[in-house]
């Protein structure tokens, strides 16, 4: 392992806080319209949904994170289901694309809400223009090392999640006094619909698998990393669910779903007036500064780890420094140009799919072949894999009548990186190890 990589540099507290740093990012703010539009009315009842599936499928994750804590987290609980196969890669990769994928989208929210508070919303460059500039930022600060990164997202991650807890509970509160116009629409939701949404709802909470990915530097990773999950996961339920009753309780559906990306400013102006609107900018733009901070520590840590287990392969590109250095230049390369060619719906319509067929990867590999060791609940394992399925078919099927693009994407980001690790490995197991650990380091 690069010595980069140091144990015990993050603290609990500090895991917490990367965790809720990049669930409340994009998430809340990006999503909630979005959710709106599949889900309609039934759209607070969607982050209830999304919080049962997040803790069903956060089970796993914490009995392997107690039992396996690692710099490469999930890629380590992959290679101990399959061993170093085509499988771990590709599902480690899989995950990796899909938090590079929330990098972009996180990106684009904060281009969408500074924009907003310009009045540059008008211009299809200014958005992917300022996405790709926070990208650069969250790329210089994780240049700085893990302390920076620990203190940015403590820092940031208590600012944004006291400012957004406050908005949202003061604007339930106050919206109980509003008289809101009935939508001119109906949003009557169904299964179809509201399983798209529950996947984005997912999507919003997937987050906390960055603190598995930094596990091997979390002091006393063995009983850490799980509470960390944990605590993570209910900081970011409760937040969620008063910013959706608070939007709910301001705007009609219709109007929540014209705004669609910037659905939170727009209900905060019944309430706050244009000052909440401007404090909800505001806090937008901090909560996916952070966000994309802790996400690109992550990403680049689980890279890295898997460069180190020879699943993928290496180049330094006449670079200079370690592997993780490296590695951020990848994480954010690719960022930037998603950032570029995807608006927010594709964006995390695809992030949604990849992390889903991950996540079910891991599941199957509890079950299958790490159960006892680990000891996991049969149960508990298998609704987590129901749960999966459901979802992902209900966003495939939803999908393939509104958008088929971005599902023939899906499935092509898929198939080639699976074959493409097939031909990798193959050739692995002729190459002269000594040779490929000097490109590896």
């Amino acid at each position: 392992m690069d010595k980069a990589y140091k144990t015990n540099s993050l603290s609990l507290f500090g895991a917490i806080a990367m965790g809720t740093g990049v669930m409340i990012g994009a998430g809340i703010f990006a999503l909630t319209g979005q959710i709106a539009e599949l889900a309609g009315n039934a759209f607070v009842w969607v982050f209830v949904a999304a919080a049962v599936a997040t803790g069903f499928s956060a089970y796993s994750y914490v009995k392997l994170a107690n039992a396996f804590p690692s710099a490469g987290g999930i890629a380590m609980f992959l290679e101990k289901a399959y061993g170093r196969t085509a499988i771990t890669a590709s599902a480690g990769l899989l995950m990796a694309f899909s938090m590079v994928i929330n990098e972009s989208l996180v990106a684009r929210t904060f281009g969408t809400y500074t924009a907003q508070l310009f009045g540059w919303q008008a211009s299809p460059i200014i958005i992917p223009a300022l996405g790709v500039g926070l990208i650069l930022a969250a790329f210089a600060v994780n240049l700085l090392g893990n302390r920076v990164v620990s203190f940015f997202s403590v820092f940031l991650a208590l600012v944004k999640v006291i400012g957004i807890a406050a908005l949202a509970f003061a604007g339930f509160w106050a919206a109980q006094g509003l008289t809101v116009e009935p939508s001119r629409t109906p949003y009557e939701p169904s299964v179809l619909g509201f399983l798209a949404a529950l996947a984005l709802g997912v999507l919003a909470f997937k987050g906390f698998t960055t603190i598995t990915n930094s596990g091997g530097e979390i002091k006393d990773p063995h009983r850490n990393v799980g509470r960390a999950i944990i605590l993570a996961i209910l900081a970011c339920v409760v937040v969620y669910i008063f910013v959706a009753l608070a939007v709910g309780a301001s705007l009609p559906i219709d109007a929540i779903v014209d705004a669609k990306d910037f659905a939170l400013a727009e209900a905060a102006r019944p309430t706050f007036g244009d000052t909440g609107r401007l404090v909800t900018i505001l806090l937008a733009m901090l909560a996916t500064a952070s966000g994309l901070v802790a996400s690109v520590f992550a990403v680049s840590r689980m890279l890295g780890m898997l460069t180190d287990m020879q699943l993928i392969p290496h180049r330094h590109f006449g670079m200079p420094g370690r592997i993780q250095t490296h590695m951020l230049v990848y994480t954010i390369t690719l960022a930037a140009v998603m950032t570029i060619l995807f608006d927010l719906s594709r964006i995390a319509a695809l992030g949604a799919m990849l992390y889903l067929v991950m996540d079910l990867a891991v599941h199957w590999g509890v079950l299958r072949h790490l159960r006892t060791g680990v000891q996991a609940s049969l149960p508990v394992v298998l609704t987590a894999l129901v749960i999966d399925l459901a979802v992902l078919a209900g966003l495939v099927a939803t999908k393939l009548q509104h958008d088929p693009i971005i599902v023939m994407v899906a499935v092509a980001i898929m198939v080639g990186v699976f074959v493409l690790e097939r031909v990798f490995l193959r050739r692995r197991d002729f190459d002269d190890p000594d040779d490929h650990a000097q490109h590896s380091h």
